[in-house]
């Protein structure tokens, strides 16, 4: 298991491992004896498992404290056993860390119940952490258990340490009849000898994303949480949750205060990681007692989510669970002599396959259960129906559970059109707003898409007023969870709210479930109106004024107090439901709102300080809300509803414009009425908060309420304090009172007598003259235009002095150089030519831009010896090789480009690997220098890339193996990465196929990033990119582009220092990217830590981008952004402008470093110190704080050129070098000869084939080998087995192999098949993994047997026969063929734009399980069809000898009408689906060939 763990930079102290057992009692009796004492009545005896501190006076003074409490318990202590380690296994970072362990045994004879011997020792355990939270050594005292039933060796050790440490794991007296054991690989916390795993009860591996509103909710729950089982002593075992623990130990607490409260496991773990079980299919069929449970839960506790396989134990039962999504492996196994095994992997421990009973596997929300007592083993609904019994919770939920009823909207303007007008004006809306956003949504029903990135200042250093919201941006999942992809696999999502009082979980009872259920926390007016007249809930109205009659100063703050008190008095004389309202009859000038965002997170933090918050819930009625991101804001920050009156207003005034009407009645714009239009802007609002859920990995809206998913840029200490506590704001920022200011500058616009007629138009999306401050604007590009294409360095200088003299626009602008040293001769400076070298340009997809920008840019950077990158749409190969028939700077090859040179080359140095893989062949991995797999994007992180039908031209969708015409947007995560062990092993992969190209990984900055880059460089990387937010994009929605993402001088800061503090900087180089302009930026970066600079939109203007900003519409004027012919041959740009730019920006450089008195860039990396702040004002405050960016905790070993230069990061020996090792396989690849091999496979060999296909790839191309590999493995195949397959490798492989099998295979074949003679069915079993075949762009693959979750995602090509799959099968496939002949899971060929699916449905059950937003479901009738599906399975007969396969074609007449065959449009008109084709077929065969 070690390579799925993570190791620090000794390469030897572990994250963590760690195993849970029942209590050695043969071997603590053969002790106690040695020791003179009397043996142990197992019945009556603790175990405790201390880490105490390491001075010997400090563990002292733990004991004396622990004995202490024992003893007033009643406890009596019957001896201390140190236990024998060996230190001498342990890494040098956990050896600094090392406590001391020691095993403590008490007696406790005042009860005789296992469960309140259990409980008495709960108590002792939290009186003694309540005891030390207070000692200065309180830190370094932990119980890994307390206990009557269970024990936990663990601590910061590599997996093979762990028994080698603690030599009680040697000895034979330790017998249990269970283990659970961990190995961990932490990227959310620094690694800890607490934080190791087992906790108590639960191994956890994946990441809690919603950990921020547990805590809070937990912590508002310490005052109603009751149960006759404490007898009173709750209070004793206070807190529930500790926010400087990591997530799995939070999860733990959780787990385990319920358990110790009488719930058994499975019950504790249903609650709190709950199923998918909306719409389930089987569920809501089979087993309604199931779906009773969860919803009687749901308005109870917010569910826990996030990739999780959970293994638990109380010593009685013994279990694992899956997470709602399945995103993370887990496999299990039975045997004969009653076994049960559930691992990450298969192949982890040596089983003969003959005595093996059944070969598993856990999907979404699956559980297993085993009674230690009985011996008896539970299966997933098993589980859930006795779990589900205990109770009516049915009856319960129908006679208590109301849902609010959906009420018309209006259907006429409640105000005229001048007081709208002024509402709009005091709340803050512009012009752009009002017309990009709120009509936009109103008449299409989706949110509005728009291009370029962020480029405005940040809105603490705006000049212009800005709304509260503004200053938070969204966080997003990167690397340690996945986002979810809300487009394709909405089915597990859920905007269903609670609202009312949520009552004492610890106990069950009707009246719990007397709750309102909102299908959506959008209300319109009507239903806001029912929620205050449903008698239960007894609302009350809050308004959110403040007066400033007697002046602005200590208003707001004395109103948000006075406001806190309110609902603290409404609360506690029975209110349920607090409405904050700005609603009302009249404005007054001198009573202006509060942000609703301010009052609903004040009023939301106090509740729960006063643990008040569990008896009512809070919806807010606002004028100051119509985006998504403002929607997803105050519930983020406790709104459980909102009523965005004005919003609605504005689409009803809209509907009503005699400009719309006109527009409408002239067939410009579809028909909508005045409903449909209010109906449309709920629709896109509801859409666009799945999108933000789903980009930080969360699938429930209950369990965003609350979370502060937000990091804020500008706010100061006393605001986040009161209202915002808990989110991070690191450059702290705007007072109350100039909060009060900024509020009061819109209020006052609807009052003053020359108001305009209309509302302004900040600028603050598109540029305008005027408006807000733009970095990419007209100005700057003509200036620059100028400079490259004249190659005058006048002009450049004019350029330089146009970005000094600019507005504040980003943190780095605050900052300026002083110098240590004496100014020397620029002759002394590094050459501009070295300098050039770590530039790069930005990763633009060939598609978002035009071949002739890609290819102008590659050959530009080829010249200089930087970087360029190819994007996320594949590469043509013709461009790999160097020119050499140029005439007049023109080439046949490359016709369409001007002012080429003979010697020139189009590639691209960076290739990437994208979410999508389109266009990712072993070829393309192997003819790369660097490649890099994009984990996030500046302008759109937390999504995929998105590329508008209209741009897939048919030269486009062959790079991309996809159709023309049809959009392309990439999943948000990669499917191969939904973890940080995910990312090593992609990482691997990338190793294997290329191993002379370096990898790196493309972040965006945020909150917490240094802690994921410490993963990452753990997990071998090269290299890792920081993207700031205000980078570019081809195409996203508006509010992603705004509002999620920090800027990279934070980002960069956080991660080269912590990488330092961690020991791992020299391991990586550090890029950076996001808006540079100049040598300026590059020096800024270089100073904060940064080694190599990207630089994407100026290079596009650079090459002749105006910034018409419409890229996303493919109507680009200079053919920059546009596939349209017509457009791309008024592109103006020659590669030399872009060589002429980034020598000047060199030379810019070398006259800083001559000034500040250094000869080279290294000598700057990382130096903080020469930054100052720089003396000057800013609009709205004085209050903002750079010290983050100017602190320093040392500069790494080597220089920033060593750094660069040193050696690709090796995969170590592999089993593939042993393969091209052995002389007939390198003679038949050499030779193009076949030979035959046999080899024996365990798990650890991972990416097995990948480096024997690079070879191939890189020597003949993805097609030209004309050898054949036939080689045969036996045994468990690790993870990647297969992947990058080319052409001619015919791979068997006999056993069962792991997650990602065939990734990204190009073409051969492969097969995998059991043993012969196991003892299970070959067709019931999983023999091989999660998100196979993901990228495949050919080759044929045959399986005896089942497959995990999302088969065949992303399939381009490739043909397959498989026995059973598990959810999202063929999801996003472009093409091929997959045939299932067994049983699939839900959410069946979802996003499936081109290729067929054939599955064998015997029992009627699939017509549900399928996505039917874009796929058809229709018999297998067009004779072509048949064919096809026929001769694929007696393919799979004859390679795997399949008894399935051989019986279906035994008797096909009756199999073949049970098929049904799926397919998209793309494909309708095909041989294969379209029954009726003949006639039309000649027609078609010359439109083809054309």
């Amino acid at each position: 298991m070690e390579h799925r763990g993570g190791c620090g930079a000794d390469n030897d102290s572990g994250d963590g491992s760690g195993v849970m057992t029942s209590i050695p009692w043969d071997l603590f009796d053969n002790w106690a004896e040695n020791q003179g004492i009397a043996s142990f009545d197992k019945l009556h005896t603790g175990v405790g498992m201390i880490f105490l501190p390491q001075d010997d006076k400090l563990i002292e003074e733990a004991k004396k404290v622990i004995v202490n409490t024992f003893r007033q318990e009643g406890l009596e202590v019957l001896g201390w056993r140190p236990v024998p380690v060996n230190t001498s296994v342990v890494g040098f970072y956990a050896k600094e860390a090392m406590p001391n362990i020691q095993q403590v045994f008490v007696r406790v004879v005042k009860e005789e119940n296992v469960d309140d011997i259990e409980r008495e020792l709960y108590i002792c355990r939290k009186l003694i952490e309540r005891a030390f939270a207070s000692e200065s050594w309180g830190s370094e005292l932990y119980f890994c258990s307390l206990s009557n039933q269970t024990i936990v060796y663990k601590g910061m050790l590599r997996s093979e340490v762990l028994g080698l440490f603690y030599s009680d794991l040697q000895n034979d007296l330790y017998k249990s009849p269970f283990a659970i054991y961990h190995r961990r690989y932490s990227t959310n916390t620094s690694p800890r000898w607490p934080l190791a795993q087992p906790m108590r009860f639960l191994g956890h591996n994946g990441e809690i994303n919603t950990i921020q509103g547990n805590l809070n909710w937990m912590q508002s729950r310490e005052t109603s949480l009751k149960s006759p089982v404490w007898h009173g002593r709750e209070n004793e075992i206070r807190p529930f949750g500790n926010p400087k623990a990591s997530d799995s130990a939070n999860l733990d607490c959780a787990a385990e205060l319920l358990i110790r409260s009488g719930r058994t496991p499975d019950e504790a773990l249903m609650i709190l990681v709950p199923e998918a079980y909306k719409n389930h299919p089987t569920l809501t069929i089979k087993y309604p007692e199931v779906v009773d449970f969860y919803d009687y839960y749901k308005g109870q506790m917010e569910a826990w989510d996030g990739p999780a396989l959970l293994l638990f134990s109380d010593g009685k039962t013994v279990g694992a669970c899956l997470d709602r999504n399945g995103l993370r492996p887990a496999r299990y196994w039975r045997t004969i002599d009653n076994v049960v095994y559930v691992a990450s992997e298969v192949g982890v421990l040596p089983v003969d396959d003959s005595k093996v009973t059944m070969k598993g596997r856990l999907g979404p929300g699956m559980m297993i259960t085993a009674d230690l007592l009985s011996g008896q083993v539970y299966e997933n609904t098993e589980v859930k129906k006795r779990v589900a019994a205990s109770n009516p919770y049915g009856k319960w939920v129908s006679e208590n559970m109301r849902s609010l009823k959906p009420v018309n909207f209006l259907s006429a303007t409640v105000l005229d059109n001048e007081t709208i007008l002024r509402r709009q004006q005091a709340f803050g809306y512009s012009s752009e707003d009002v017309q990009m956003i709120i009509e936009t949504m109103a008449a299409q029903g989706k949110e509005p898409t728009f291009c370029m990135g962020d480029d405005i200042p940040l809105a603490i250093l705006s000049q212009k007023p800005h709304m509260l919201y503004d200053y938070f941006k969204q966080r997003f999942a990167q690397v340690t969870n996945p986002a979810i992809d809300p487009l394709r696999e909405g089915l597990v999502m859920s905007l269903e709210v609670n609202i009312g009082k949520r009552g004492n979980i610890l106990e069950v009872g009707p009246e719990n479930a007397s709750q309102v259920a909102l299908s959506s926390p959008v209300l319109n007016e009507g239903e806001l109106e029912s929620l205050l007249k449903d008698p239960q809930l007894r609302a009350q109205v809050l308004p959110t004024f403040f007066d400033i009659r007697k002046g602005v100063e200590g208003s707001l703050e004395k109103t948000l107090y006075k406001l806190c008190e309110a609902a603290d008095e409404a609360v506690r004389n029975g209110c349920q439901l607090l409405v904050l309202s700005d609603h009302t009859d009249e404005l007054e000038a001198t009573r202006p709102a509060i942000p609703i965002l301010l009052a609903v997170a004040a009023v939301h933090q106090h509740l729960i300080q006063n643990g008040l918050r569990m008896s009512a819930s809070i919806v807010a009625d606002t004028a100051q809300c119509f985006s998504t991101h403002q929607f997803a804001c105050l519930i983020g920050y406790g709104a459980s509803a909102i009523c965005p009156y004005l919003a609605l207003e504005t689409c009803r005034q809209w509907r009503l414009s005699a400009k719309t009407v006109n527009l409408m009645r002239n067939g410009k714009m579809p028909t909508v009425t005045i409903e449909q239009a209010q109906t449309n802007f709920c629709k896109a609002i509801k859409a666009g908060l799945l999108k933000i859920l789903s980009k930080m990995g969360i699938s429930l809206l209950s369990s965003y309420c609350g979370a502060q998913i937000f990091e804020i840029y500008g706010l100061g200490k006393e605001i986040v304090d009161l209202a915002f506590y808990g989110s991070v704001s690191k450059i702290g920022g705007l007072t109350f009172d100039e909060l009060a200011r900024e509020t009061l500058s819109f209020w006052v616009k609807a009052f003053s007598e020359d108001t305009a007629k209309r509302l302004e138009n900040f600028g603050f999306i598109q540029f305008r003259p005027g408006g807000e401050y733009h970095g990419n604007n007209p100005e700057m590009s003509k200036l620059l235009h100028k400079a490259v294409r004249q190659k005058s360095e006048s002009a450049f200088s004019i350029y330089q002095q146009h970005l000094a003299s600019r507005p504040v626009n980003v943190l780095r602008d605050l900052l300026e150089f002083k110098s240590d040293r004496a100014p020397i001769p620029v002759g002394k400076v590094e050459p501009a030519l070295s300098i050039v070298q770590r530039f790069c340009t930005g990763g633009m997809s060939l598609g978002a831009i035009s071949r002739e920008t890609h290819e102008a840019i590659a050959i530009a950077m080829n010249r200089l010896g930087g970087k360029s990158n190819s994007g996320e749409g594949g590469e043509d190969p013709i461009r790999w090789s160097p020119l050499t028939d140029v005439v007049d700077g023109y080439s046949p090859t490359l016709p369409h480009l001007k002012g080429l040179q003979n010697g020139d080359t189009a590639t691209s140095a960076i290739k990437q690997v994208a979410s999508g893989r389109f266009g990712v062949t072993p070829t393309f991995l192997a003819n790369a220098d660097q490649l890099e797999i994009k984990i996030a994007q500046g302008a759109k992180p937390g999504e995929g890339g998105q590329l508008p039908g209209k741009k897939v031209s048919a030269y486009i969708a062959r790079l991309r193996n996809s159709k023309p015409g049809v959009p392309l947007i990439s999943p948000p995560p990669h499917h191969d990465i939904y973890s940080i062990e995910d990312l090593a092993q992609l990482i691997f992969d990338l190793h294997q196929v290329n191993p002379k190209a370096k990898v790196s990984v493309k972040l965006v900055a945020e909150a917490g990033i240094g802690t994921v880059a410490s993963g990452v460089a753990k997990g071998n990387a090269d290299i890792i990119q920081i993207s700031g937010h205000d980078g570019g994009t081809g195409a996203s929605p508006i509010s992603s582009i705004k509002h999620a993402g920090g800027p990279w001088e934070l980002g960069l800061t956080e991660t080269h220092q912590t990488l330092i503090e961690n020991g791992l900087r020299e391991r990586v180089i550090l890029r950076v990217d996001g808006g540079f302009k100049s040598g300026v930026d590059v020096l800024m970066a270089a100073a904060v830590g940064a080694d190599e600079y990207g630089f994407g939109s100026v290079a596009m203007i650079a090459t002749g981008c105006v910034m018409a900003r419409i890229c996303h519409t493919n109507n680009c004027p200079v053919g920059v952004a546009s596939q349209r012919e017509e457009l791309r041959a008024r592109f103006p740009g020659v590669p030399g402008d872009l060589v002429n730019f980034f020598l000047y920006v060199a030379e810019e450089v070398r006259g800083f470093l001559a000034q500040l008195g250094y000869e080279k860039l290294d000598d700057i990396v990382g130096r903080t110190d020469l930054l100052k702040p720089r003396d000057m004002s800013l609009v709205k405050t004085q209050h903002l704080d750079l010290n983050y960016i100017l602190s320093s905790v040392g500069l790494p070993k080597w220089s920033s050129t060593a750094i660069r230069n040193q050696e690709v990061h090796s995969n170590g020996p592999v089993l593939d070098d042993n393969l091209l090792a052995d002389p007939e396989i390198s003679d038949a690849i050499e030779n193009e000869k076949e030979v035959h091999k046999t080899v024996k496979i365990y798990n650890v060999d991972r990416a097995v084939c990948g480096r024997v296909a690079g070879v191939i790839a890189k020597k003949y191309g993805d097609t030209g080998f004309a050898g054949q590999l036939n080689i045969t493995f036996t045994g468990s195949a690790g993870q990647s087995f297969a992947c990058f397959l080319t052409p001619g490798m015919n791979i068997q492989l006999i056993g069962e192999a792991n997650d990602y099998v065939g990734k990204g295979m190009a073409g051969g074949e492969l097969v995998v098949t059991p043993l012969e003679n196991t003892g299970f069915c070959p067709e019931d079993a999983t023999i091989v993994g999660n998100t196979c075949l993901y990228g495949a762009t050919g080759g044929q693959i045959f399986v005896r047997g089942k497959a995990g979750e999302r088969f065949a995602v992303r399939n381009s090509l490739a043909q397959a026969v498989v026995e059973g799959t598990g959810d999202h099968c063929c999801e996003y496939m472009t093409g091929g063929c997959v045939v299932i002949l067994g049983k699939v899971g839900r959410n069946v060929a979802a996003g499936m734009t081109g290729g067929l699916a054939y599955i064998l449905d015997e029992d009627d059950t699939l017509i549900p399980k399928v996505n039917k937003e874009i796929v058809k479901i229709q018999r297998v009738t067009a004779p072509v069809g048949q064919m096809q599906l026929k001769s694929l399975i007696e393919a799979h007969v004859e390679k795997t000898g399949s008894t399935k396969s051989s019986s279906i074609l035994t008797e096909w007449d009756n199999y073949l009408p049970l098929f049904w065959q799926l397919v998209p449009p793309s494909e309708e008109d095909t041989p294969e689906a379209c029954a009726e084709y003949q006639s039309t077929a000649a027609e078609r065969v010359t439109l083809q060939s054309a």
